[in-house]
Order: structure tokens, then sequence, then C-alpha cells
């Protein structure tokens, strides 16, 4: 859960690299550095903190080689010290995973000596200082041997001119320029600065530098990987007018409805050739992929009439689960490089079922592993807090389930025509400040729904902890009166989603039970009728009406929004909430 930038090349490393850490921050924030090579000397300048911590130091900082990394602490505080780069000897080194063993090796190789920080990944370094005899590739290799865990390793050695990237379940990514390369965790640090790249294999090993590229594979053969193009753009990693990601990405919502409905077509095809014949669905994700999940369960047993579960992939991988030939398995995630996610596939995989995966990033991990891809097309989402990419999962997911049932997708693609307009109206939708202010002051929200909206709760939950730090829950409305509701007083907030119409008399139910016993509600819903039962007790926030299966699209934007004004009432950093990360790729 880190972020990586290399550069070989003839122009200045360290800003190259500087640039490039700023557009992965939404990897981590809790330190960065950079190491040039310059001379045979390497040079290492690394900060507790953000990593405009470094801007003063880059300019003193000279090479044409270097490698950076900013931080989201696994093993050992974040400090200075702990930071990366980690260097030894002739080497300097950057990682992103964890290195499991790093314990026993250790004790097994270094049982007297002292190490410098308090990381996992200070063994790698260490192991490739005491076992380099001039042969590099040997070196790295012996020292990969060892390692247990995942690891993207990014290695510089005062006696070679270039880099050297060692991946294995954690992704590398390697840019070719016109004499100069470069390497980074993730397709934004290469915006703008080369138009095709490479995804190396787990085991991959190679070499980079500024003429060109050597990879061998784990059983040290020569290998050529495929060239791909580079999808990320400066231009989607502007701010515009907007003083932040989060509200960027959720005013983008409905160019991702109207984007992932176009590359659904274009796969279409493909997609409808793996669901024959399925017989039962099994739905995987992590955080708010797995909330789209319950959305996904509600669409494909409400169409398809088949059983569906939603599962959390950390959990799922662990359970012993039953698969048979005519399971389809859908893993859902904005990175696809989700540690959990795609280790489930690779299970789903080995036990014989089909799998499609539904993600934002077309050369990730997870799309590797699939059979068929049903594309997210989001664009670039920097915060850390997903927004764009959870109702492009919606879309994609809805499309899908139509696919399973075998019913006209056109009529889908009809109905959906009509949503990035309504999602358009449904950003200007009033009242969100007062809620906001509200839930900044509450000592507690808890998100209320049924069925579909109990999704949407779950999800709305999520953004509000996430980003305002505020303690929530998302319940379904029926469970309020088993147990939540004697956490209810002056002090709680809840919000109530209301967009089914045989439902509503339902949630209706629910607010009065936390009216009777003084609780703070507000009501996001489309149906005629509400505000006027609520006058003077519930504010009402009204959204558009639409079909009633895709007003997940609408209530989501009600609640990101809500998330994100509340945050900056208590003055948090929406983009970059503390203790977390966007990409998870560790367990």
């Amino acid at each position: 859960m880190c972020g990586i930038v290399g550069y070989t090349g003839g122009r200045r490393a360290s800003e190259i690299i500087y640039e490039g850490l700023k557009q992965l921050e939404y990897r981590g924030y809790d330190s960065a550095g950079i190491a040039t090579l310059s001379g045979g000397n390497i040079t290492v300048v690394k900060r507790q903190g953000r990593v405009n911590a470094l801007e003063n130091c880059i300019g003193d900082i000279s090479g044409s080689t270097g490698i950076g990394h900013t931080r989201w602490a696994t093993h050992g505080k974040p400090s200075d010290i702990n930071a990366h780069p980690h260097s030894a000897g002739k080497f300097a080194v950057v990682h992103n995973g964890i290195i499991e063993n790093y314990a026993y090796l250790k004790e097994r190789f270094f049982k007297d000596v002292s190490f410098t920080s308090q990381t996992d990944s200070e063994i790698i370094v260490r192991l490739l200082d005491a076992f380099y005899s001039g042969n590099l590739l040997s070196a790295i290799n012996k020292v990969g041997s060892l390692l247990k865990g995942s690891y993207a390793i990014v290695v510089m050695c005062t006696d070679f001119n270039g880099l050297v990237v060692l991946k294995y379940n954690n992704p590398a990514i390697i840019g070719y320029g016109s004499g100069e390369n470069f390497i980074a965790s993730d397709c934004p640090a290469l915006a703008g600065l080369c138009s095709e790249i490479t995804i190396p294999e787990d085991g991959d090993i190679a070499f980079v530098t500024k003429d060109g590229v050597e990879i061998y594979d784990a059983g040290l053969n020569r290998v050529e990987r495929p060239r791909l193009e580079n999808l990320a753009t400066p231009a989607s990693l502007e701010l515009g007018d907007c003083p932040h990601y989060m509200l960027k990405e959720i005013r983008e919502v409905p160019a991702s409805v109207e984007g992932t409905v176009l590359s659904y077509r274009t796969a279409e095809a493909k997609l409808k050739r793996v669901v024959n014949g399925v017989k039962r669905v099994i739905i995987i994700g992590c955080g708010t992929a797995y909330n789209s999940g319950l959305v996904a369960k509600r669409y494909i047993e409400s169409f398809a009439r088949i059983p569906a579960e939603a599962e959390i992939a950390g959990e799922f991988r662990y359970k012993n689960p039953i698969i048979t030939a005519d399971t389809l398995v859908i893993a859902i995630s904005q990175s696809g490089e989700t540690a959990d996610t795609v280790e489930g596939v690779k299970l789903c995989k080995s036990l014989g079922a089909k799998v499609i995966a539904v993600t934002n990033s077309p050369y990730s991990g997870i799309t590797r592993y699939a059979d068929a891809v049903a594309p997210v097309t989001a664009g670039s989402e920097i915060c850390v807090a997903a927004t764009k990419s959870y109702t492009g999962q919606i879309t994609a997911l809805y499309l899908l389930a139509h696919t399973i049932a075998g019913l006209s997708i056109g009529e889908a693609y009809a109905r959906l025509a009509v949503m990035p307009s309504l999602c358009k109206k449904t950003l200007e939708c009033a009242g969100i400040d007062t809620l906001a202010d509200m839930c900044a002051r509450s000592g507690g929200v808890y998100f209320l729904g049924r069925d579909i909206d109990c999704a949407v709760a779950a999800e709305g939950s999520l953004k509000l902890k996430e980003v305002s730090y505020v303690p929530c829950e998302g319940y379904p409305a029926g469970e309020l009166k088993h147990g939540t509701l004697a956490l209810i007083d002056i002090k709680a907030v809840a919000v109530v989603i209301i967009t089914s119409k045989h439902l509503a008399g339902k949630s209706e139910n629910a607010v009065e039970q936390v009216l009777s016993r003084r609780g703070k509600v507000a009501i996001i819903s489309n149906i005629d009728g509400i505000e006027k039962t609520f006058e003077g007790r519930a504010q009402v926030i009204k959204i558009p009406a639409c079909d009633e299966n895709l007003s997940p699209l609408l209530s989501a934007i009600a609640v990101q929004l809500l998330a994100y004004k509340t945050a900056l009432l208590l003055d948090r950093d929406p983009d970059k909430p503390r203790n977390l990360a966007k990409s998870v790729t560790v367990e």
C-alpha cells in the first residue's frame, strides 16, 4: 500500500520522481523519500509526512537515475528512519507489500546486526548487500527466492546505471520513453511521461536503463512482455475549479455512468458467453466494492432468479467455499489489485469457477485471472474514498445482471440513458449542507434503509466514517429495534434512504421510532408524500424520481456529498483520510 516511482534517463531524476510521487500520494502519505545515483554514489532524502515535505530537498539531489516512495505504514511507525528508500552498502531499495518472514531472515542472516529501521522492508537491502559479489541478477534472484509475502521492489545499485524491478503479488509498471524509462506502482505517476507501458508478471526481474528494458522470468529466461497503451493522461489528474479530488470525482459521476455503459457494449458478447449455464453467483469485494456487491446481489436475484451471495473477499478466502463448475464469481475491485480479492479469484479459478472482474483498471492483476471483464470506465480516481468508481460499478453490475438473466440488454441501456442527466440534477440537491452540520455535531450517525436502500446505507456509512471520522453505521431499517435503538438519543442522527414505494411505509416506521427517542432524522428520498408526512419533524432531501433499481446511482451521490461536506466542517482532508490508502495491496 505504497507508491513507487523510478526514473533513469537524461533528466534530473529527483524532479520527475517528486512529481510522480505527488500523483501517487493516495497510495500512502505517512512518509516519503527519494534516492538518486550520481557519480557512483547514492544520495537518500526521506521525511515523515506528506510528499511535499521533500519539496525543499529535491534541488540538492543530483543524478539522472533514482527511486522514490510514498509510504503507508505496515511495520514500524511513520518516521524519517522508517521511510523508504532503505540503503546498505552499494544498494538502495523501495518496496511495496509485506515480507512475512522478515523476522526469520533477520535471525538467520543478521543475528548480531543492528538494523536502522523497524520495517520489514530493510531486510531486502541487507540481503542484497550480503549476497552481491558482482552479479546483480544472481543476487536479486537469490534474495527473491528467500522472501515470503508480497512485493514490488525497485533496486538501485552503484555498479549499475539503471534500476531493477522484482515483482510478486504486487503491482509494478514499466514505462517506455525516448532515451529514458520509468517505473511506477500505478499509471497516474506516468501520465504525460510515456505512451506505452509493460506489466511484468509475478516472479519477473526487469533491468531498466535509459536505453531499454530486459526482463527475465522466474527461471531467469529472457522474455518479452506485451507493450500496452498508457491510458493515464495529465488532464484526468487536474483539479480544475474543485478544491478537492473528492468533489471533482463526485461531479464526474454522470460521466462515469455514461462511460461504463459505452464500455459494456464492447464487452457484452464475451460476458454473455462466460455466464452461459451459470446457476449460482458469488460476489466478492472489500470496502466500497463489497457494498456495490450488495446491490448486485439484489439485481441478480431479482432479474435472474438464481442464488447470489455477497462476500467480503478477505473472509471468503479462508472459509473453504463451495464452488462448482456452474458457479460464477464476480470479483469487484476499483484498483484491480486489492490483495484479498485477487487471491480470492485465484482460489475460485483453482476450484473450477468462472470469474468476471469488475474493475476500473484495465491492466490490473485481477483482469489477468478473470475469464472476462465488465469494465468500469470512471477514469483516474485519486481521492482515497471511492465515489465515481462506486457508481461505475453499480452501472456495470446492473448491466451484468441483465446479461446473466438473459434479459433484453437494449432495455437496460435505454433505462440507463437518462441516468447521467438525473445524476447531474442530484448534484444540486438542496439540504445537504444542513444535514452535514447535523452529522458534524452528532455523537453518532446511523444510515438506514430497506432492500436496495440498505446496501446504499452501508456505503453511506463507510463514506462518512472514512473522510469525517464521525462514528456511524449502516443498518437495515428493520433491524433498528433489534439493538441499535439503544444508541438513539438526542445526540444521534439517522439518515434514512427511502426510494422503494412498496417498502416506504416500513422505512417510515423506522423514522418514527428514531423521532420518538428524540433522535434527529434526515430522509433521502424520491417518493412523493414523504415531505408532507414528516413536515416540521424531519429534514427531507429530495432526489429525482427514477427507475427504482437505478436509485442507488442517485442516493449514492447524496451520501457522498454528505460525507464530503461533513469532512470540511470538521477540518478533515477528504482526499487523504488518516490511516487509509486507496489501493490495498496487502492483507
